[in-house]
């Protein structure tokens, strides 16, 4: 099959690839360009997790695209409403068009000779190859070949069904069975509430506690302007009124993590009432934001523990039994059905091997510019939201900054774009500082980042803002060279050949 050439190859359809698609179709309506799907349906994460409960953990003002507002009635969305809102993007803007379903990207290979990579991906056993001027991934953190869980003794002993949220079985009966989920993140803390209704008890088995805290799943506020202004006057007013919230929040909890961490308890001993262990349960031994917190939209989950539907328990596992966990303590847990909540696998570049003119690239010995560049690495740009606010934040930034650097290099005539570090004074740090355990397994293969801009990855919008819509371009770091007349330049007619 003849090898296609696109000025853009997309990789991932989920809600930054939509994104994605959308910003290229607006601010670069004469670039080419194609969707690269390795699954067989829009929506990426909002597709393939069908566990019970399915919902943000962020409120869809910011998690939303700034240009499509949310007009639901709940902030704090269900997964089939955020599916739903990213495939209509893609109807109403003719991107599901423009998508490859079942084309899993493997390979991506630059040549500067010829400006361009070649991507290839497997195809129903065989292999297809695209050529494009510029590789964007979109195709999230983490890896859908399985979540991560642990290897505990005794898993094969036990009668019952073990499950991962990421592989959840279609038609899964737990009503009026004992449940045991494990973990105690934003995958445990949907899932406990939600099984509690039918289920004849579930236990959250946490081996330490997390910061928990409630919201209205209705934005109050925004309902109100909804009815009152322009639907899009009324969301940039609350998309920018919760973007400034979650920042001051995030900033008061690295200055006075005391005071935050105790305004936090505070609030979950008043939804669980005076004699319950909130300093077993509820008082993690990190501060306030050294890990992602964990929403409850309207008190769900302290709802069903204060009716003794579900309860949480702060224990190690021992040994898997017949009949459920023993654990460290000496207590048993029995158990029906025992949930592995126990995180994901972390992948770099969606799990692409990236080279560059044939030297294969390793990512851990990169340093990444603004957090969607990397050091050595032309003409390519990878979507990675924030850990402490919402992803698509941070996605529709990263998606004008590549739209500014398509059209910089067309108006110049110049057909690279590379990040390159001649200042010896920056130093590697991890790419994340995050002290949560599926991030900590995976660092070690991550790009890094640096000390100082524009290598230092910003955990901030508004430094964001100004750094990747307002700043320029041309910033003696981002090298633009290759100019169109230095080689002949490869025409689709002989890419194709």
């Amino acid at each position: 099959m003849a090898t296609e050439h696109f000025d853009v190859v997309i990789v991932g359809a989920g809600l930054s690839g939509i994104g994605a698609g959308y910003h290229l179709k607006t601010a670069c309506p004469d670039r080419s360009f194609v969707i690269l799907e390795g699954r067989d349906a829009i929506g990426g994460t909002w597709d393939l997790f069908r566990y019970p409960g399915i919902r943000s953990d962020s409120d869809m003002y910011t998690l939303g695209y700034a240009f499509k507002p949310w007009t639901e009635a709940k902030a704090i969305a269900d997964g089939p409403s955020i599916l739903k809102y990213v495939r209509d993007t893609a109807a109403e803007n003719g991107l599901d068009a423009k998508i490859r379903f079942g084309h899993q990207v493997k390979r991506a290979a630059w040549s500067t000779d010829d400006a361009c990579w070649t991507v290839e991906a497997e195809v129903a056993g065989g292999v297809r190859r695209f050529t494009c001027n510029f590789l964007f991934l979109c195709g999230g953190y983490y890896s859908y070949e399985g979540g991560y869980t642990p290897e505990w003794p005794g898993v094969d002993r036990f009668r019952g069904t073990i499950v991962h949220p990421q592989k959840w079985p279609e038609g899964l009966d737990y009503s009026g069975k004992k449940v045991v989920v494990i973990g105690s993140g934003a995958t445990a803390v949907t899932l406990v509430p939600e099984m509690a209704k039918t289920a004849g008890h579930v236990v959250m088995l946490q081996r330490s506690p997390t910061y928990v805290v409630s919201r209205p799943a209705e934005d109050a506020m925004a309902n109100w302007l909804r009815r009152r202004l322009p639907g899009k006057l009324a969301y940039d007013i609350v998309r920018w009124r919760n973007v400034l919230m979650g920042m001051w929040f995030f900033n008061m909890a690295r200055r006075k993590p005391a005071q935050v961490k105790a305004q936090i308890l505070k609030m979950v001993r008043a939804e669980l009432g005076p004699d319950y262990d909130v300093e077993t349960h509820f008082t993690p031994t990190y501060n306030p934001w050294d890990q992602r917190l964990c929403l409850v939209p309207d008190s769900d989950m302290f709802r069903e523990i204060r009716a003794g539907r579900a309860s949480v328990v702060t224990d190690h596992i021992e040994t898997f039994t017949e009949e459920g966990l023993k654990l460290k303590s000496g207590r048993t847990l029995e158990a029906d059905v025992i949930v592995t909540a126990t995180g994901l696998v972390l992948e770099v570049w969606n799990g692409i091997e990236i080279s560059v003119d044939g030297r294969r690239v390793e990512a851990s010995q990169t340093l990444a510019y603004k957090g969607m560049m990397y050091e050595g690495v032309p003409n390519l740009a990878s979507a990675f939201g924030y850990t402490n606010a919402s992803w698509t934040l941070k996605c529709d930034l990263t998606c004008e900054y590549v739209c500014r650097v398509l059209n910089h290099m067309a108006k110049t005539g110049l057909r690279q774009a590379t990040p390159v570090n001649d200042d010896p004074s920056v130093t590697f740090e991890p790419w994340l500082d995050f002290s949560s355990g599926y991030v900590q397994r995976a660092m070690a293969k991550f790009p890094k980042q640096g000390n100082k801009p524009p290598w230092r990855l910003n955990q901030n919008y508004a430094l964001d803002l100004m750094s990747l819509r307002y700043a320029k371009l041309d910033d003696g770091v981002l090298r633009f060279t290759n100019p169109a007349g230095r080689a002949a330049a490869r025409t689709p007619e002989k890419l194709a050949a």
